[in-house]
């Protein structure tokens, strides 16, 4: 199962149909279980020309590895991982606000995997990695990011500081993070196009990329933890950019709903 992963449950299920029904491989559905949601899937895998097997409660409990499955399992194929080429193809055609994330040689395939999830919930249009010594698709990372290798391209390139040079000529602004740094995240503007960079766990950013960066930020720590683990700082950073765009778009709203109010 090197290159494939499973996944249970209604939800999963009708997202897998919806969006990667090219990738799903195999169907186990219990034939004794009767819902209306469970119906409608068989309706469309038939539609797609996709087998269903029968499987009972025991056999679907060890294919989903004990997690809750309500009646279904799917084996889908792993996403692919995308290279240089179509990172430049996507710089081609950015909307006005783009955010990307870029983890520079992060090798833990959880950490890679919640960082995924987490880019997804943001709205980051792509995470880029790098070709030698990071963590690539398998099947924990998808275990882990829970759907968001379907949703968020992966780009692996060959050289980093090249790769973040056509993300400024694309009029992107490159944000490293970075205990040390003088400005604390919620100090600066995140509101403007930019790619998010991470460095790998314990170590940091590299000379290179952070030589490649516009400005480093940090996140502030009251307490005595130096730092936070690396996906949970992730998470913090990404999502003050969100809060940053949601304020400046929500200003403009505000504006306009009390227009005229006496």
């Amino acid at each position: 199962m090197k290159n494939r992963r499973r996944i249970a449950g209604l939800h999963a299920a009708e997202s897998a149909i919806e969006n990667v029904s090219h990738r799903i491989i195999s169907v186990w559905i219990d034939p004794h279980r009767e819902d209306g949601r469970i119906t409608a899937i068989q309706r469309k895998l038939a539609g797609l020309g996709i087998k269903v097997q029968p499987a009972g409660r025991n056999q679907l409990d060890s294919l989903a590895e004990n997690r809750n499955h309500q009646g279904i399992v799917l084996e889908l194929k792993l996403a692919d991982e995308l290279g240089e080429s179509e990172l430049r193809n996507a710089l081609a055609d950015l909307p006005t606000q783009p955010l990307y994330l870029v983890l520079d040689h992060v090798q833990d395939p959880h950490n890679l995997g919640a960082c995924l999830r987490t880019a997804d919930a943001a709205g980051v249009l792509g995470v880029i990695i790098t070709k030698d010594q990071s963590a690539g698709l398998t099947p924990t990372v998808a275990k882990i990011a829970s759907g968001a290798t379907e949703t968020v391209p992966l780009y692996r390139v060959t050289n980093l500081s090249r790769a973040l040079g056509w993300l400024k000529e694309a009029g992107l602004w490159i944000a490293g993070a970075a205990g040390e740094a003088q400005r604390s995240l919620y100090e600066t503007d995140l509101a403007i196009p930019l790619a998010l960079v991470i460095g790998a766990e314990g170590k940091g950013l590299r000379r290179l990329t952070r030589e490649s960066c516009d400005f480093l930020v940090k996140i502030p720590m009251l307490g005595q933890i130096e730092s936070l683990n690396l996906s949970v700082a992730t998470g913090v950073l990404l999502f003050e950019a969100v809060r940053q765009r949601t304020q400046a778009r929500g200003a403009v709203s505000r504006s306009e709903r009390f227009e005229g109010r006496s």
